[in-house]
């Protein structure tokens, strides 16, 4: 399915797959595309989604190489071929419960699993001088899906932004307007997933009207927080209810919304590098001079990502953009505390929902995203939002291993 023979067909069957910052697992939805004659994605159909979680081993591994302290060139080089392994289990878990021979698919759709995002530019030594690159990595070798599964596919997505000029972060902006685009309603699309990332489509937007940007962090904190304090016990806080017994501390949540990056305007992106292991040390250590307990530090941390989030809409979004309803999606949502906490802080007029309302189950978004983006690849159209991450130019996005 490429190109001129893709365009011969009208229905095609993908498979996206999202393994985020938060390290939980793997999302795979079967996503099924009408388009018109030249290709264009008239409607979205998900006919499957599963969620196929890591075990606490590769959530160490995973941990253990993104970060700048203990990565080991010979574990990365592992973990990205041995990553895919798990992304051929969801593809075949997603198959088996949809009843889906691989041989009716079109694409498998791999976004792979960030370990480092590094979007500003670096000085490197070029061939005629230093050259600033920008850079960002995502394991899961497309050739071992390919191989295990008989399905064509694409990946490495950012690579072809970041080439351009961007920050190849966020790309689910072309998805989210696929997806919402054309209501007369100003919208919100935000995702909380390891990290927060804010889709924002005027009223009547044309795809050269939205804007986008990460807003901090979602819930790559938090989760770091209770696996920390607990000695890995614990992976997150379930339902909220660490946050809903602790306090929240001003001074503390002070102090680290007090950061160049929530000031900085769009756009932006941010990631692990940021939100790492020192990071979480320092969250901890200042909280203990203020004797929070352990309650305490989550609920000022989970206050941390509703704040962050709000903010970000009063100072880049609110000031130009009409707003009347915010949709959430991600692993937040699964979060009353949070879900609360952020619409404390909305406006009186804003309705606030999440995508399952929608018919896109809360945690498929982005899964389904990537199922648009690889089937754009496929069809040789671009598919980066250059006025969200400030690429040069619009690009076809992805590599294919068929």
């Amino acid at each position: 399915m490429k190109g001129e023979r893709c365009r011969k067909n009208n229905e095609h069957l993908l498979i996206g797959l999202m393994s985020g910052t938060s390290l939980d697992g793997v999302d795979a939805a079967l996503v099924r595309l009408q388009t018109n004659g030249e290709g264009e994605i008239v409607d979205v159909e998900i006919e499957e989604f599963v969620c196929l979680p890591y075990s606490k081993e590769l959530k160490h591994r995973l941990l253990t190489i993104s970060s700048i302290e203990t990565a080991k060139l010979d574990d990365i080089v592992t973990a990205h071929f041995g990553v895919s392994e798990w992304y051929v289990k969801a593809v075949e878990t997603l198959l088996q419960k949809a009843g889906i021979h691989s041989g009716s698919v079109d694409a498998v759709c791999s976004h792979g699993q960030t370990i480092w995002h590094t979007p500003n530019p670096v000085p490197f030594p070029g061939p005629n001088g230093t050259v600033n690159v920008r850079s960002s990595l995502q394991i899961g070798e497309l050739s071992v899906i390919a191989e295990r599964t008989g399905i064509p596919v694409v990946g490495n997505f950012r690579a072809r932004d970041l080439a351009a000029g961007g920050e190849g972060a966020p790309l689910v902006p072309y998805a989210d307007f696929i997806l919402f685009g054309g209501s007369k309603k100003g919208v919100i699309l935000q995702n909380i997933g390891g990290i927060g990332n804010a889709t924002v489509l005027p009223p009547s937007a044309g795809i050269n009207d939205i804007f986008a940007f990460d807003t901090g962090p979602g819930n790559m904190v938090i989760d770091a927080i209770v696996r920390r304090e607990t000695n890995g016990d614990l992976s997150f806080d379930k339902d909220g209810r660490m946050a809903a017994s602790g306090t929240v501390s001003d001074p503390l949540l002070q102090r680290f919304l007090d950061d160049p990056f929530y000031r900085r305007k769009p756009p932006k992106s941010t990631g692990r590098e940021m939100y790492d292991e020192r990071y979480v040390e320092r969250f901890v250590q200042e909280g203990r001079r203020f004797n929070l307990t352990l309650n305490d530090l989550v609920a000022t941390a989970t206050a941390l990502t509703a704040k962050s989030i709000v903010d970000a809409y009063h100072n880049f979004v609110f000031p130009t953009t009409k707003i009347d309803e915010l949709i959430v999606s991600g692993g937040g949502t699964h979060n009353p505390v949070l879900m609360d906490m952020i619409n404390a802080e909305l406006p009186d007029w804003i309705k606030m929902t999440t995508s399952a309302t929608y018919g896109i189950p809360d945690d498929a978004k982005e899964a389904v995203s990537f199922a648009i983006l690889g089937h754009e690849t496929l069809m040789e159209r671009p598919s980066n939002v250059p006025a969200v991450t400030g690429a040069t130019r619009p690009v076809i996005l992805g590599n294919v291993c068929f």
